[in-house]
C-alpha cells in the first residue's frame, strides 16, 4: 500500500495564502483615500498669555510700555506641523510654503505672492492627500506680514495710525498700501523693516536684528534659525491625520497680540508718544496656541 504525504500540499497552501496576504498589505491602492482638506483659520486673541522667545511668561520692563494692537491683516509664509519637542525645523511635515524669489538680491519671501487673510479668516487649505498620516504635537508658523491699527498721542491729541510690519527672514517687497498710502520699494527687507501712517503721512523705519521676539516653548531642544520668525505653538490636543476619517480637518492658528506692540516709554506715562521720544522696541506676537474644530 503506497502511502500519501497529504502535509506538503497543505504547507504549499499555507504559503501561498501567506504570499498573496502580504502582497496585500503592501498594496496601498486598497487603503483608504481621504476626501477632505486640511484647513488653517488664523485668528488675534488680546487676552492670550503673554509669552516671551522662551514660551515663558513676559512682562514689561520698567521703562517700557506697550499696547494691544487691532489687527486688520496677517500673512504667513510656511506652516509645519511637528510630531514632538525633539524634531527641528524643517524635519516635520511641512503643510505649506509661500513662494520666494531673488529678484531683490538675497533669497526672500515674495510679497506680491504671499497670502494676507483678516483675523477669523481661512489662510490656506490642502487636501489631506498631501499630509502624511500621523500625530502632531506642535506647528511652527513663519509670520512675514502684519497689519494693525495703533492708538499714540501727539501735541496733546490722541490719534489713530497704521503700522504695516514685515517680520519675515527676508522680505522682497515691490510695493504695498499701510492703510491709505502706497508704498514703493522693490527691494529685499530684513526682519523688522515698517512703515507707519497717519494723517495721510507715512515714515518707514528698521528695528535691530534680534529685536523681534518668536516664541518658541520647545526652544531647548528644538531651536529656531536666527532672524526667523518661525513662531511655534502647542496644540490644545494633539492633531491626528487618520487618512481612515472623512471630512475637512480646521486647524485654528490662535496668536497672542497682548501687548505686542511695545516701545521705550521715555516719559512714563503709559502711552506711546513718538513726538516726545518713545521708541519702538518690538511688533512680535506673543505667543500661539493651535486647536481643532
Amino acid at each position: 500500500m503506497i502511502m500519501r504525504n497529504t502535509k506538503f500540499p497543505v504547507s504549499v497552501s499555507a504559503l501561498l495564502v501567506l504570499f498573496v496576504l502580504i502582497g496585500l498589505g503592501c498594496d496601498r491602492g486598497d487603503d483608504p483615500e481621504p476626501t477632505g482638506n486640511l484647513i488653517f483659520r488664523i485668528e488675534t486673541d488680546d487676552s492670550q498669555a503673554r509669552v516671551n522667545s522662551f514660551g515663558q511668561p513676559s512682562t514689561l520692563p520698567s521703562n517700557h510700555a506697550a499696547q494691544s494692537p487691532r489687527f486688520n491683516a496677517i500673512s504667513a509664509h510656511l506652516v509645519e506641523l511637528t510630531p514632538n519637542a525633539l524634531t527641528l525645523p524643517g524635519n516635520g511635515e511641512i503643510a505649506y510654503q509661500g513662494a520666494e524669489t531673488t529678484a531683490g538680491g538675497d533669497n526672500a519671501v515674495d510679497f506680491d505672492q504671499a497670502i494676507s487673510v483678516a483675523p477669523g479668516e481661512n489662510f490656506i487649505s490642502i487636501p489631506l492627500s498631501e499630509i502624511e498620516e500621523g500625530t502632531y504635537r506642535y506647528v511652527r508658523v513663519s509670520v512675514t506680514y502684519q497689519n494693525y491699527d495703533i492708538d499714540y498721542q501727539a501735541l496733546g491729541q490722541t490719534f489713530n495710525g497704521t503700522i504695516a510690519s514685515f517680520v519675515g527672514f527676508n522680505t522682497f517687497i515691490d510695493q504695498y498700501t499701510v492703510a491709505q498710502q502706497n508704498v514703493t520699494l522693490n527691494e529685499n527687507k530684513a526682519q523688522g523693516y515698517w512703515a507707519f501712517e497717519s494723517q495721510s503721512q507715512v515714515i518707514q523705519g528698521q528695528a535691530p536684528a534680534g529685536a523681534t521676539t518668536v516664541p518658541n516653548p520647545i526652544a531647548a531642544t528644538s531651536p529656531i534659525p536666527p532672524g526667523s520668525c518661525l513662531v511655534t505653538g502647542e496644540f490644545e490636543a494633539p492633531l491626528k491625520i487618520d487618512y481612515s476619517e472623512e471630512g475637512d480637518v480646521v486647524v485654528v492658528l490662535s496668536f497672542s497680540t497682548n501687548q505686542s506692540f511695545e516701545w521705550i516709554d521715555s516719559d512714563g506715562n503709559g502711552t506711546f508718544d513718538p513726538l516726545d521720544g518713545d521708541i519702538v522696541v518690538d511688533m512680535g506676537l506673543r505667543g500661539l496656541v493651535a486647536r481643532c474644530e
